[in-house]
C-alpha cells in the first residue's frame, strides 16, 4: 500500500484532453525527459531522438493523441498554459519540416512518422502505459529513459527500485509530513472521529504541509474556474468531434433546448437563467447530463479540462458540483472549496488502495472513482456526516464494479462521453441514499469496495483495459464512422 502524501492538486490537474494517462501523462513524461537532459547539461548535445510507445499507449495512442502530446512535451510546451487552438498548427509544422525544437532551444531532425514508434505487441512489466525516450548524442553515446503514465496524469520514471508494488506510487516527495496521515478510508474516519473535523477540514489541514490555506483556497477556486469555463464552452460549441467516428456534439443542442429561447450573455447570467427554470426532476436530470456531456465533448476535442481524477472521467465532478451550485444552494466559495477537498481525498484513497488508471483497472477505475469522489463531496456539502459521506462513496463505486474500458477506435468518445452523465447521476443517487440512511446500515465499507475493485481489476481481461481489443470496440458495425 502506498504511504506517499498526495495533494488535492495531484488529483485535480489542469491539462489538455482527451486522456490523462494517454495524453497528459506522456506530455509530462516528455517534459521530465527534457529536464533530465538539462540536469546533465546534455540537451544541446542531442543529435537524434526516438520515442517508443508500449502496450496501451501504442494500441490507443493515435485516438488519444499520445503522439501529439509527446511532440508538444518535447517542444517544451506546458499542458496547463499552452493554447489548445495552436495544437494543429504546431504539430503540422513539425511534420512538414521534419524538425523539432527541443525545449524550444535545440533543433534536431525529427520525423514523427519514423521517430515515434507504436509497439502494439510489446508491454513492459510495471504498467501497460509505458514510453521510452532514446537519445543519440553528438559524441556517439546513447541515453535511454523509460517512464510510466500510471493514470490521472501521474508519471513515474523507471529506476532500479521499481517493482510490482512500486510503479503505482505517486512521485510526490516523501519528505512531506502530514498532520493526519491517511492510507485508507478507515484512517480518514479515525482522524475525523478523533478531531471532530469533517473530511474537508482534515484534508485542508494536510494541505498546509505544502502551502498556506489562503493559497490552497485560491488554487482550488482556479480549478473550479477551469471546470466552469470548460462546461460553458461545451454548452455553446456544436459540430463534429475529431477522430473519424463523426460523433455529433450534443451538449450545445441540449443547452439551447432547455433554455427555451431565454437569453444570457455570460456564465453568471447563464446560471441564473438555468436556475429560473425550476426544480422539476426531469429538468434537473437533463441539465446534469448536459454539464457532463459538455465537459467530455471538450475533452474529446483536445480542449482544456481538469483531471478529476482523469480526463476520461473529467465530466462527473464538474457536473455534480454544478448541480450542487445551481440546485442545492451551493454557490458559495467555501462550499465549492469544501466539495473539491472532500472529492480529492476520496480519489487519493482509491489511488493508494487500487488504481485510477483504466489501463490497469478498466473504466471502474475512472468513471467509478470519479462518481465515488463526487458522491462523498456532495454528501458532505449537503450536511451529511463523515460516515454518510464515505457511505455515499462506497455506494457509487459498488455500482460501477467491473465496468470495462473498451473505447471504439481508441477514441475517448463512445462510450466514454455518455458514461460521464451516468457517473454523475449515480453520484447524486448515492448521495441521496446515504443522506436518507443511518450510517450503520452500510454492510460494505469503502475500503472493502476499494479492495474489491482492485481484485476485479486484476481478474479483468486485458482486452477490456483501454486497449480497444474487446467489447464495444470490436462489436460495432464497421460503418459506424460513416454514420
Amino acid at each position: 500500500m502506498s504511504h506517499e502524501a498526495i495533494s488535492v492538486f495531484d488529483m485535480f490537474k489542469i491539462g489538455v484532453g482527451p486522456s490523462s494517462s494517454h495524453t497528459l501523462g506522456p506530455w509530462r513524461a516528455a517534459g521530465m525527459f527534457l529536464q533530465s537532459l538539462q540536469n546533465k547539461n546534455l540537451l544541446s548535445e542531442v543529435q537524434s531522438l526516438e520515442v517508443l510507445l508500449y502496450g496501451s499507449l501504442a494500441k490507443t495512442g493515435v485516438g488519444h493523441g499520445t503522439d501529439i502530446a509527446v511532440q508538444l512535451g518535447l517542444s517544451g510546451d506546458d499542458p496547463v498554459t499552452f493554447d489548445v487552438n495552436n495544437i494543429n498548427a504546431k504539430i503540422n509544422d513539425i511534420k512538414a519540416k521534419k524538425k523539432i525544437l527541443l525545449d524550444g532551444k535545440h533543433e534536431i531532425n525529427f520525423d514523427p512518422n519514423e521517430d515515434i514508434e507504436f509497439l502494439f505487441s510489446e508491454t513492459l512489466p510495471y504498467h501497460p502505459n509505458a514510453l521510452t525516450f532514446l537519445a543519440a548524442l553528438k559524441n556517439g553515446e546513447h541515453i535511454a529513459e523509460t517512464y510510466y503514465s500510471i493514470g490521472g496524469g501521474f508519471v513515474t520514471k523507471e529506476t532500479s527500485t521499481n517493482d510490482k508494488a512500486g510503479w503505482a506510487l505517486s512521485s510526490t516527495p516523501s519528505e512531506i509530513i502530514l498532520s493526519f496521515p491517511i492510507n485508507n478510508a478507515d484512517d480518514l474516519l479515525h482522524w475525523c472521529m478523533k478531531t471532530g473535523l469533517n473530511i474537508s477540514e482534515v484534508v485542508m489541514e494536510n494541505e498546509n504541509a505544502w502551502r498556506n490555506e489562503t493559497e490552497t483556497k485560491k488554487r482550488l477556486l482556479a480549478i473550479w474556474q477551469v471546470m466552469k469555463d470548460c462546461m460553458y464552452r461545451g454548452c455553446n460549441t456544436g459540430g463534429i468531434l475529431p477522430g473519424g467516428l463523426n460523433v455529433k456534439r450534443r451538449a450545445a443542442a441540449l443547452n439551447k433546448k432547455l433554455l427555451k429561447d431565454k437569453v444570457y450573455t455570460d456564465y453568471d447570467s447563464w446560471l441564473n437563467v438555468i436556475k429560473q427554470g425550476g426544480s422539476d426532476f426531469k429538468y434537473i436530470l437533463d441539465w446534469v447530463s448536459c454539464f457532463a456531456l459538455a465537459v467530455n465533448e471538450e475533452n474529446a476535442a483536445f480542449g482544456r479540462v481538469v483531471t478529476a481524477p482523469t480526463n476520461g472521467a473529467a465530466g462527473v465532478i464538474p457536473a455534480v458540483l454544478q448541480y450542487f451550485v445551481i440546485f442545492c444552494d451551493g454557490n458559495k466559495e467555501d462550499k465549492i472549496i469544501q466539495f473539491l477537498l472532500t472529492a480529492a481525498e476520496v480519489g487519493s484513497i482509491f489511488k493508494k488502495g487500487a488504481t485510477i488508471s483504466a489501463a490497469m483497472g478498466g473504466c471502474q477505475a475512472e468513471i467509478g472513482v470519479s462518481s465515488s469522489m463526487a458522491a462523498a463531496a456532495l454528501t458532505e456539502g449537503m450536511g451529511g456526516t463523515q460516515r454518510q459521506a464515505l457511505m455515499a462513496a462506497e455506494i457509487a463505486m459498488e455500482h460501477h464494479l467491473g465496468m470495462t474500458c473498451d473505447p471504439i477506435q481508441g477514441l475517448v468518445q463512445i462510450p466514454c462521453i455518455e458514461r460521464n452523465t451516468m457517473g454523475a447521476i449515480k453520484a447524486i443517487t448515492a448521495s441521496q441514499l446515504a443522506l436518507q440512511s443511518a450510517p450503520d446500515y452500510a454492510k460494505v465499507s469503502l475500503d472493502g469496495v476499494i479492495k474489491t475493485m482492485w481484485d476485479t481489476a486484476l481478474d479483468m481481461n486485458s482486452k477490456y483495459k483501454e486497449t480497444a481489443d474487446g467489447g464495444l470496440a470490436v462489436n460495432i458495425p464497421l460503418s459506424l464512422s460513416e454514420c
